[in-house]
C-alpha cells in the first residue's frame, strides 16, 4: 500500500477496494480486501498465492524491453517475502530475467518469518541475496529499517535495471513486529519480549522521525498534528466507502474471460436473471441484498 499511496492512490480508493464498492474500478469488488491494484498508477493487482507475481514481473520487464517507446526508460518491480523466495516461481522469474534478460527489480523483504516459519527453517544459506550471483544478477542487501538506505538501494537498483536492461535483486532485512494476519497469534512461536524489544530498538518509523528531528525538519507537535489529520481523513474515507453501493450486479460476469464468452458464463447469467425476475421483488432477503448494488439489479429485473 505504501507504494500506491506514494504514487497518489488516495484513501477513498483504498476504501473502495476494501469494501468492493463501485468506485473500485480495477478489481470491481472481485478481490479480497487489501488486494489493491491500479491501472492509473501501473500497479498490478495483489494476489494471495505465493510467488506467482515473480515470473509475471519478469515477463512485464521483457515486454518493456521489447517496446521501443519504453525501452531504457522503465523497469518492472516485484515485491515478495523470504517465504515466497522458497517457491519455484521465484527461481523461474529470476532465471527468465537473467537469461532473456529483462529489466526487472526483485525486492525481497526478509522479515524473519513466513507466517510462523522462521527464516532459519527456510534456508541454510546466507539469506536471499546470496542467490543473486548464481543468476548473474547485480545484488544489493540493505537495512530494511533504514528509510534512506532503502531509498538509495532502490534508486541504484532501478538505474542498473534500466541502463543495463537486466534483472537486479534487492534484499531488505527487517523484522515483522505485527502478527501475520488477524487469525495469527505470533506469540505462540516467538517470545513477546523479542517483539517488544524490536519495536523499541529498531523501529523504522521512529528511526526516521529521530533523523528528521535531529535536522530540525520535524517535531513532536508536527507528529501529533499529522496523526490527527491523517486519522480524520481515514475515518472520513471509511464512512464514505462503507455507504457506497457495490458495482452493478452484471459485473460479476465480466472480466472473467477475454474474447468470446464461454457458454458456462452465459448460462449462469441467464439462470440468475430467471431467479431474480421470479423472486427478486417478492422475497425480502433478496430485496435487501439487491439494495447493496448500484441499480439494485435492475438490469436483470426488466
Amino acid at each position: 500500500m505504501g507504494v500506491l499511496l506514494w504514487r497518489g492512490f488516495d484513501f477513498d480508493s483504498v476504501m473502495a477496494q476494501c469494501f468492493g464498492n463501485y468506485e473500485d474500478d480495477c478489481t470491481k469488488g472481485k478481490q479480497m480486501p487489501v488486494h489493491f491494484g491500479s491501472r492509473k498508477y501501473h500497479f498490478h493487482t495483489i494476489s494471495s498465492p505465493l510467488a506467482t507475481q515473480i515470473p509475471q514481473a519478469a515477463g512485464v520487464g521483457f515486454a518493456l524491453k521489447r517496446d521501443p517507446a519504453r525501452r531504457g526508460r522503465n523497469c518492472a518491480v516485484v515485491y515478495f517475502g523470504e517465504g515466497a523466495a522458497s517457491e519455484g516461481d521465484f527461481h523461474a522469474g529470476m532465471l527468465l530475467a537473467s537469461t532473456v534478460p529483462s529489466p526487472t527489480l526483485f525486492i525481497a523483504r526478509n522479515n524473519g518469518f513466513a507466517i510462523s516459519t522462521p527464516s532459519s527453517e527456510q534456508y541454510h544459506g546466507d539469506g536471499i541475496a546470496a542467490r543473486g550471483p548464481g543468476y548473474g544478477m547485480h545484488t544489493i542487501r540493505v537495512d530494511g529499517n533504514d528509510v534512506l538506505a532503502v531509498l538509495g538501494a532502490v534508486r541504484e537498483g532501478r538505474r542498473l535495471c534500466i541502463e543495463e536492461g537486466r534483472g537486479v535483486l534487492i534484499e531488505a532485512m527487517t523484522y515483522r513486529v505485527g502478527h501475520h494476519s488477524t487469525s495469527d497469534d505470533s506469540f505462540a512461536y516467538r517470545p513477546r519480549q523479542e517483539v517488544e524489544d524490536r519495536k523499541r530498538i529498531d523501529n523504522p518509523i521512529s528511526r526516521f522521525r529521530l533523523f528528521l528531528e535531529s535536522r530540525g525538519w520535524w517535531s513532536a507537535e508536527d507528529e501529533e498534528r499529522y496523526k490527527e489529520q491523517v486519522k480524520k481523513q481515514i475515518m472520513q474515507a471509511f464512512k464514505r466507502g462503507e455507504n457506497l453501493p457495490r458495482h452493478e450486479l452484471k459485473e460479476m460476469f465480466t472480466d472473467v474471460y477475454s474474447g468470446e464468452e464461454p457458454w458456462t458464463i452465459t448460462e449462469q447469467r441467464e439462470e440468475l436473471r430467471t431467479l431474480l425476475q421470479k423472486y427478486g421483488k417478492s422475497w425480502e432477503p433478496w430485496r435487501s441484498e439487491l439494495k447493496k448494488y448500484k441499480g439494485e439489479g435492475s438490469e436483470f429485473m426488466s
